[in-house]
């Protein structure tokens, strides 16, 4: 129902590029620069600066995207209620999630679908990443979000949101002042970390290895089983933490632990929502709409 030129447009501005939205959309490049032209012609402004075969938006552009964003928001959240209306959304919806996403992320996504359909009864299993993707290839849950990508050919993962993922420490710790220090300087730490088979462990190691620090060069003070154990250790002693930025925002606000800039070292990682491949359970499909719809914030 949305009008083709916009969809278009929204293709182009988040591509930057005229030739991959024509493939996208299975259409010719002229068309696509036809119905950009049609558009600017529309507002009476420019919405791409072009330079040679590399375009931008401009500001026009940059207002435009950002209200096309909204009315396609707008227009998923009618086809979702509509959709809801017709339906019979009951039963149990079998859930999993690893521990951070547990914790910090999921419970008001749970809270607010459960609100617009009262009638479902929802069963959360929490556990780390790699054990929550056995239970979902044992038909124990239906589906899960976790924080780790094993790629096991029988699971489909569609991303969420990227977290981040820091170093972090008491306010007070002695041993580094600083608030930000060399890979180098990294290796000497003593460092908490997560258990074996932890998605956050995963992608920390994949991280350093990418700049040249592998898991056993690090000076391991102790191993944990959840981000809790974990921050409390390290609000009680002078060792260093990578976690969750979403899992530390109370302590940052109350200035009991700080953030250490590791030279070079960006660790990110999306949330993934899984399911069995070739599933067709359609409370899946609700759940994650329902995920999508509310924009996923942390």
């Amino acid at each position: 129902m949305l009008d083709f030129r916009l969809n278009v447009f929204y293709v182009v501005a988040k591509r930057l590029s005229f030739t991959k939205a024509a493939e996208e959309l299975f259409i010719t490049q002229p068309a696509v620069s036809k119905h950009i032209h049609e558009i600017e012609i529309f507002y009476k402004c420019q919405l791409f600066e072009r330079n040679g075969t590399r375009i931008k938006l401009t500001s026009a552009g940059k207002i435009l995207l950002k209200y096309t964003e909204d009315i396609f928001n707008i227009h998923r959240n009618i086809e979702f209620e509509l959709s809801a209306l017709t339906q019979n959304i009951n039963g149990t919806l079998r859930i999993g999630a690893s521990t951070t996403v547990a914790q910090y992320f999921l419970p008001k996504h749970l809270a607010s679908f459960k609100e617009k359909f009262p009638e479902l009864k929802i069963a959360l299993s929490v556990n780390n990443t790699e054990q929550i993707e056995n239970l979902l290839l044992e038909n124990k849950i239906h589906s899960a979000i976790v924080e780790g990508y094993s790629k096991r050919k029988n699971i489909k993962y569609v991303p969420l949101i990227k977290d981040e993922i820091v170093l972090c420490t008491k306010i007070s710790n002695s041993i580094c002042k600083k608030n930000s220090i060399s890979l180098n300087e990294l290796q000497k730490l003593p460092i908490v970390m997560r258990e074996g088979g932890s998605g956050s462990r995963e992608v920390i190691t994949k991280a350093l290895q990418k700049v040249g620090i592998s898991y056993s060069s690090l000076n391991i003070d102790m191993e944990f089983e959840s981000t809790e154990s974990i921050k409390s250790y390290v609000l009680h002693s002078n060792s260093f933490a990578f976690l969750s930025i979403a899992s530390i925002f109370k302590e940052l606000k109350h200035a009991e632990l700080k953030i250490i800039d590791v030279e070079n070292l960006e660790i990110g990682r999306p949330f993934y929502f899984i399911s069995q491949q070739g599933d067709t359970n359609g409370l899946n499909e609700f759940f994650l709409k329902h995920l999508t719809l509310h924009n996923l914030k942390l």
